[in-house]
């Protein structure tokens, strides 16, 4: 598994990738990555955040954003906003001094991204995986513009690859590197294997952000459990925390009357969506996942961006973050 990741970051992996007129709704380039720099301006991860985004909502945290440092005290001048007033020392000094607050230059930001077998899936427009990695680029772009670190995290179904945050160009094309190389390796005949658990790469999430970071998860949240709900609840203490939920509307509504057949690689069974109580049980498991992902919003104050891969990614982005049409 180790050889594996560091194959993939290092570009030496052994893989079929998509040819340059491939599908991206299935499969994306490296090329098609870096061609969303453009439209990730338009989005913002800045801690002051339109009243309608999800991400300033009444349950959800708002992003804290970069600290401030202490820079001078002085007089207060015309046009000084004046909550920065100090009143302790304008009542000493009987006259009105203003604190001068500056910002931090820079807080690191982390994305992590699912590329496990259960994302290779998609019923309208793209495959939850396609939507997971453009989102994850349009972050990335956006977030280093902002003059942050960004750095990401890469799971697949047979290991994790880290790439720590930076500020540099360099930094950010290894990560969408390590992503497209993921992406490209998702194929309906990849061997079957146990898959990495969500649990596994949270805690390496915390490792590598321990506190004050930006960190933006996007899954499907296949395969979560009691310690990732700890996880999930302990890096929203710490961090500005953001959970994009990658779905698909096939698993949301399963449509009834339908015969297929579902397997893991190894073992097949035959599914018949008319019979009612197989219909009911599919519609029950798929939604109660969904529901539980979206209730850690209000039982740990954390902001979930509900993605549809039936939909255009920048587009919901926009519009979860409250930004008017393009």
């Amino acid at each position: 598994m180790r050889d594996h990741a560091a194959r993939i970051r290092t570009g030496t992996a052994p893989r079929t990738r998509p040819t340059a007129d491939a599908d991206m709704r299935i499969n994306v380039t490296l090329a098609h990555l870096r061609a969303l720099e453009g439209r990730a301006r338009s989005l913002s991860f800045l801690p002051r955040q339109p009243a309608r985004s999800v991400l300033n909502g009444r349950h959800a945290s708002r992003l804290r954003g970069r600290g401030l440092n202490f820079e001078e005290l002085r007089n207060y001048l015309p046009g000084d906003d004046i909550r920065a007033i100090d009143w302790k020392v304008t009542a000493r000094t009987g006259e009105p001094h203003v604190r001068v607050m500056t910002e931090e230059r820079d807080r690191p930001a982390l994305i992590v991204v699912d590329q496990r077998m259960s994302m290779f899936f998609g019923s309208q427009l793209n495959m939850k995986s396609v939507t997971a990695a453009e989102a994850a680029a349009l972050a990335a772009f956006r977030i280093l513009e902002q003059g942050d670190r960004v750095g990401g995290i890469v799971f697949t179904d047979s290991g994790i690859v880290e790439c720590r945050p930076q500020r540099s160009r360099a930094s950010l094309n290894r990560f969408l590197t390590v992503l497209a190389g993921a992406n490209g390796d998702l194929r309906a005949d990849a061997p079957t294997v146990q898959p990495v658990a969500l649990t596994q790469v949270l805690r390496k999430v915390a490792r590598i952000a321990p506190r004050d970071h930006l960190v933006i998860v996007l899954s499907d949240f296949d395969m979560v459990d009691a310690e990732t709900e700890n996880l999930v609840s302990g890096l929203a203490r710490r961090n500005d925390l953001i959970l994009g939920l990658v779905a698909d509307p096939f698993a949301e509504d399963i449509p009834g009357g339908l015969k297929f057949v579902a397997s893991d690689g190894e073992l097949q069974v035959e599914v018949d969506t008319s019979d009612r109580t197989a219909h009911g049980g599919l519609r029950d498991m798929a939604q109660g996942r969904l529901a539980a992902i979206i209730d850690w919003q209000r039982r740990f104050g954390v902001p979930v961006l509900p993605l549809s891969a039936a939909e255009e990614t920048l587009p919901q982005m926009r519009r979860l973050m409250g930004l008017g049409p393009r």
